[in-house]
């Protein structure tokens, strides 16, 4: 897999209260990475990559679920992982970080880790990838926008530093996830839930997707409110 963010970022509602909202976003030269690669719920999100294991992701998120946090539930399926080392996983829970790159990656393969939010990824042009991917968000964190643009500026971002080396890879995708501990109106998460399977311009094409998303709930509730 390429390169990807997890984010936590805190927030009050209409009424003061205070909540959470948690997000991931991935892209790669390769398809369906959103079917494999990220998850998020309003406990965590993280990112599985680099010998991709799904049953990973989905204990991680159960562990999350009940309680453990995030070191100790990714730090714990690591331990008893013998493919660690071949192994990318990185995240964010309601208060921590964690992220791990194997040495066995292939290619440039790292990570960085903010207050609120992990960028890692394999086979990049370089570090700078993950610093552009972070600062991109990290200089918009809490703004206007909501997360999903945000998550897709991020990996625009990293894109333009370089992104995959893999320049020979003409089909790629991408998809984010954005939770919350605040309850939705259920027609709401139109936008929160996205991926691009299988594309030439797998960012390009996620932004659009994106957009008209949003467009959509906008009519849906201009028509039926």
């Amino acid at each position: 897999m390429t390169f990807s963010l997890c984010v936590r970022e805190a927030f009050r509602d209409g009424s003061g209260e205070r909540h959470r909202r948690l997000g991931v976003a991935v892209t790669t030269p390769l398809p369906g990475v959103g079917r494999l690669c990220p998850y998020a719920s309003e406990d965590a999100a993280i990112a599985v990559q680099s010998h991709v294991d799904a049953e990973l992701g989905e204990r991680a998120m159960s562990y999350l679920a009940d309680g453990l946090a995030i070191d100790d539930a990714l730090g714990g399926l690591l331990c008893a992982d013998d493919a660690r080392e071949r192994r990318q996983i990185h995240g964010v829970d309601g208060e921590d970080t964690f992220a791990h790159t194997g040495a066995d990656c292939p290619g440039w393969a790292g990570h960085r880790e903010g207050e609120n939010v992990t960028v890692a990824g394999t086979h990049l042009e370089g570090p700078s990838v993950l610093e552009r991917t972070r600062r991109a968000y990290e200089s918009h964190a809490h703004g206007e926008d909501p997360l999903a643009s945000r998550l897709v500026d991020a990996l625009a971002a990293g894109r333009e530093a370089g992104g995959d080396s893999r320049t020979e890879l003409s089909v790629g995708s991408a998809a984010l996830l954005v939770a919350s501990t605040r309850e939705y109106d259920p027609i709401a998460p139109y936008s929160h839930d996205l991926r691009v399977d299988a594309t030439e311009t797998p960012i390009e094409d996620l932004r659009e997707t994106y957009e008209n998303a949003r467009r959509g709930y906008e009519d849906v509730l201009e028509r039926y409110a």
